[in-house]
């Protein structure tokens, strides 16, 4: 048995080597050919076994290019940044976020957390979706980023971990650009098929332009109906709406999210305010504190 790095081992099969010409070669050499033959073998196997390394950094600031910016509502947009080759992974644990900086309308440095709608199943690139704030000071940043222009990111960083099966059901109470850690989690539980954790999400938002990656949640709700049920709720609805009206209630989240459980768990991330009186609503509803976390 040949023993590897990391603690691994590769267990050769019994092969009859017959090499041209090994009756005139001293038994020494044929050895050395049967070694680096192993040698070889052996750097295959960690070649192509090795899990690709993250290019974030979590102690300095690495900077990404901007290759597409897609405007999706007047103060929203999608950014697509590039990493160092095509094969390259951001190496960001589901459930964590980025810290980035840039500067604000006078000038002055500012940072702020982002979580990418994108998994590290996706080579070559990540994406932020931004909702931009007329004083926001990291929305002027982003909004007057342009294609070709770096932006300074570092990470990972976050309170929240996640590894598959460790929730019977997780709710969502989600509002405006609060969506992204969701869609994140959405994605990762989902699109792994050993993953069984249901998921119930409450997404409020002013007006339905406001909805960021609405289509991307349907097609999701749509694809696995059993595991994956969204209600929207809109402050100014359209004639036509059927979803929820004004702000998220307690009724609401009694219908649409699981019961109190100590397998169950509460996710929510939105303005301050909507984050307080969710947390309100839970406490009322018999949700315990280990029931509950705020992004």
């Amino acid at each position: 048995m040949l023993e590897l790095p990391f603690n691994t081992s590769f267990r050769f099969f019994k092969m009859d080597l017959r090499l041209p010409f090994a009756e005139q070669l001293q038994p020494e050499l044929v050895g050395t050919a049967v070694a680096l033959v192993a040698v070889g073998i052996t750097a295959a196997y960690i070649y192509f076994c090795k899990k690709p390394r993250g290019c974030l950094d979590p102690k300095k600031f690495k900077e990404f290019q901007l290759l597409k910016k897609t405007q999706l509502s007047h103060n929203s947009a999608r950014f697509r940044f590039a990493l160092p080759t095509s094969t390259s992974v951001l190496g960001l644990p589901v459930g964590k976020n980025i810290l980035c900086r840039g500067k604000d309308g006078k000038g002055e440095q500012v940072e702020r957390s982002y979580t990418p709608i994108t998994l590290d199943s996706e080579l070559g690139y990540f994406e932020l979706v931004v909702k931009m704030y007329p004083q926001g000071r990291m929305s002027h940043h982003f909004r007057q980023m342009k294609e070709g222009d770096y932006l300074a990111v570092k990470g990972p960083k976050g309170r929240f971990s996640y590894k598959p099966g460790q929730a019977r059901a997780y709710g969502m109470l989600a509002g405006g650009s609060g969506i992204t850690p969701m869609f994140q989690l959405t994605r990762a539980i989902l699109e792994n098929p050993k993953d069984k954790t249901k998921l119930n999400l409450i997404y409020a938002n002013v007006t339905l332009d406001d909805i960021l990656l609405k289509e991307e949640l349907d097609q999701l709700a749509s694809k696995y109906p059993d595991r994956f049920q969204v209600y929207y709720v809109l402050n100014q609805p359209p004639e036509s709406w059927t979803g929820g009206v004004g702000i998220v209630s307690k009724e609401m989240i009694q219908n649409h999210c699981p019961k109190p459980a100590k397998d169950i768990q509460i996710l929510r991330c939105g303005p301050p305010g909507m984050n307080k009186a969710m947390a309100t609503h839970l406490d009322a509803l018999g949700y315990t504190p280990e029931m509950q976390f705020e992004f």
